[in-house]
């Protein structure tokens, strides 16, 4: 005769696992089922134990019922928050409110014990730094299991969007030796010895002797390269991570971050602006439809997190926002106007502004959002910024001042998209990088493609994480990323 430990492992053989998502959708009592997760909790009576199974698949539990005249009271005291479960029983009606369905548990075998006294992750409210602190564990918190399955959902929609459109994914190196935006805040990527390196004549680093033969760095964009491949196979798109060695620590500020990169050829502003919109309305939708129950659950605890706040300071409903976003057509405005509406604004009168206003600035996101939140209460698209702030790549104006730049500009967020129709014309470039001290010579391949075959083309940057930051409702960056890297912190 077989021992119920051995009859169980047997069962479970025959079994298929089964997602809570699917128990949880299609699953009808009487249907004897296989499910494996993580406990969240455990609630003890004097006859039975309930406890709420989680496999990540969906933001609800699955609760498991085990009768403790069955189980083994060792087994039972071993099951903590944290534990990793294998659960086979019956499905029936749920007796207690919160779910339709719960399981009577048949066999329960405990895969991985977690000591109650050194698990981190406690059936109780966690602040985000203290989650934070524990990057490694805090997908198992609802929060960021809601946040996280989002982010690939989003990720999926952004391939799903593309393939539609007919575009071509294409992969832009990580490691490079230009810097697209000409900022010089970049990672360098080197072989060279880091206290002895080989050194030239006049004393410096000789990075001829380095791995690549010149000196590189991880790539704040691919962009540059991008545009090659738009330039034969018309539509292209890059999804990849890109770095900055900017010492900040603000709250919308990551050194790795992921970006979005469409490039056109054939495309001018005004398409380009088209397609910005188009892409965050699709996105947006995707989510509302495919989300809902994550969305739903960091809407309420968007509420609940500011529920103690003036009204006027209190976010828009998460979900509303989202739609209103959807159904919204984007404003249109040049730089030069935005300025115009700034400086009649109520805020700048009364020196409300933390920031100056003035025709030549790089607008704050106090600016933005005041043109979006309070002035259009629209998402809005600012055009022809001043050639002084933007990029070399810029199509440039006739008046000679500005450039064919556009920002795409959200509530509560400001900027989303920067893009801009690209200079397609040879000398009008040259002579742009000359003034920005960009080395013609060691761009001769992107040149190339000003040289044979030139086209009007157009392309924007859409950074990842402030597409999820919007989407979710998070307050900081550091909250929509597995494992943030941001000044003296990489840890995991």
């Amino acid at each position: 005769m077989r021992n119920k430990s051995e009859q169980g492992e047997q069962s479970r053989r025959k079994m298929r696992r089964l997602k809570i998502k699917e128990i949880l959708t299609t699953g009808q009592p009487g249907d004897k089922i296989l499910v494996k997760g993580w406990v969240r909790t455990k609630r003890e009576s004097k006859n039975v134990n309930f406890i709420a199974l989680n496999d990540g698949s969906v933001i609800h539990n699955l609760q498991v019922v085990a009768d403790t005249s069955v189980y083994d009271a060792k087994l039972l005291h071993d099951i903590n928050s944290g534990a990793a479960l294998s659960v086979t029983g019956v499905l029936a009606e749920s007796q207690g409110s919160g779910q339709r369905l719960e399981m009577i548990a048949e066999d329960i075998m405990i895969l991985g014990k977690a000591d109650p006294d050194r698990y981190p992750i406690q059936p109780k409210k966690h602040s985000l730094e203290f989650l934070r602190e524990n990057a490694h564990l805090r997908f198992r918190t609802n929060t960021f299991g809601a946040v996280f399955r989002i982010r690939h959902a989003m990720a999926f929609a952004i391939h799903k969007y593309f393939n539609e459109k007919g575009f071509y994914y294409l992969h832009t190196p990580i490691i490079t030796a230009s810097d697209a935006e000409g900022a010089g805040q970049m990672f360098r990527v080197t072989t060279l010895h880091a206290q002895n390196p080989p050194l030239t004549e006049d004393g410096k680093p000789d990075f001829t002797r380095d791995f690549f033969g010149k000196p590189t760095n991880l790539t704040v964009s691919g962009q540059l390269e991008g545009e090659l491949g738009a330039m034969a196979l018309g539509e292209i798109y890059t999804f990849g991570p890109t770095f900055r060695a900017e010492n900040s620590n603000t709250t919308r500020h990551l050194a790795e971050f992921w970006m979005i990169e469409p490039e056109m050829a054939f495309y001018d502003l005004k398409d380009n602006m088209d397609l910005a919109e188009e892409f965050l309305k699709y996105l947006i939708d995707y989510a509302l439809i495919n989300c809902s129950d994550d969305l739903q659950f960091l809407a309420e605890r968007l509420k609940q997190e500011e529920k103690n706040k003036p009204m006027n300071q209190r976010s828009m409903d998460l979900l509303e926002k989202l739609s209103f976003v959807s159904q919204s057509d984007f404003v249109r405005i040049t730089y030069t106007e935005a300025i115009e509406i700034l400086k009649n604004s109520k805020p700048y009168k009364k020196n409300a502004f933390q920031f100056p206003v003035d025709w030549g600035i790089d607008l704050q996101s106090e600016h933005e959002r005041y043109l979006v939140e309070k002035h259009f209460q629209r998402p809005v698209i600012l055009t022809d910024y001043p050639k002084e702030i933007k990029a070399f790549y810029m199509k440039q104006n006739d008046d000679g001042k500005t450039v064919r730049a556009m920002d795409v500009l959200f509530p509560q967020i400001g900027e989303i998209i920067g893009g801009s129709q690209r200079e397609e014309e040879l000398e009008k470039l040259e002579k742009r990088m000359k003034e920005m001290n960009i080395p013609i010579e060691e761009m001769w391949w992107y040149m190339d493609t000003r040289r044979f075959g030139s086209a009007v083309h157009s392309g924007f940057g859409l950074g990842f994480e402030r597409l999820i930051l919007f989407v979710t409702g998070m307050g900081n960056i550091r909250d929509v990323i597995a494992f943030p890297r941001t000044p003296k912190y990489a840890e995991f």
